[in-house]
């Protein structure tokens, strides 16, 4: 069986992955995120946690965008950016987003999601206010960049159970960490 050359786009690989039952998966998300308000308490310590587990799902997560998308290196963080809108987010959530907001040095950018199936059946208690009840999101993102050596900071600056209008990740390059190999040429 051969592959078709060039990448694939997101809907092409969105359309031939196994999926679970979207409700089954925003219902258990719901539940994650429902007991670690439990367990921590404090709304920050939540935020922290769920970023933290989007960077372990993001190092992991990488290796199948790669594998599945046929893409090959991306030539700059704009490219990338884009590849993370346009087929990282349709890839793995069935969704569409937009690069926005660039700035002159093309090092910070923000990512508007069109739809988050995350959010489905929820409404935050006055309680949860501080809540970035998606911060896993930008964990996964930091995470998958991190292994394509991009060090980021990634943060929410709109959220639609905060009353804003939109999604909105701001991404923000701070480094691009130089390839390591384990071993040198002889020459």
């Amino acid at each position: 069986m051969s592959r078709a050359s060039g990448p694939r786009s997101g809907d092409a690989i969105f359309a031939s992955v196994e999926r679970v039952n979207a409700e089954l998966f925003t219902l258990t998300y719901g539940a994650i995120v429902r007991q670690l308000l439990t367990d921590l308490e404090e709304v920050e310590e939540v935020n922290k946690q769920l970023d933290q587990m989007g960077y372990n799902i993001g190092i992991r997560l990488i290796d199948e965008f790669l594998a599945k998308s046929n893409v090959s290196r991306c030539v700059d963080f704009k490219e990338t950016a884009d590849m993370i809108a346009k087929v990282g987010f349709k890839m793995f959530l069935g969704v569409t987003a937009s690069v926005t907001n660039w700035d002159a040095d093309g090092t910070c950018c923000s990512i508007v999601l069109e739809d988050n199936p995350l959010v489905d059946f929820v409404e935050l208690p006055d309680t949860c206010q501080g809540l970035y009840y998606c911060n896993i999101l930008s964990g996964v993102i930091r995470g998958a960049l991190e292994m394509v050596s991009m060090k980021t900071e990634v943060t929410w600056t709109r959220d639609m159970l905060r009353g804003d209008d939109a999604f909105e990740l701001q991404v923000k390059l701070l480094k691009q960490v130089p390839e390591e190999y384990p071993y040198k040429d002889d020459d």
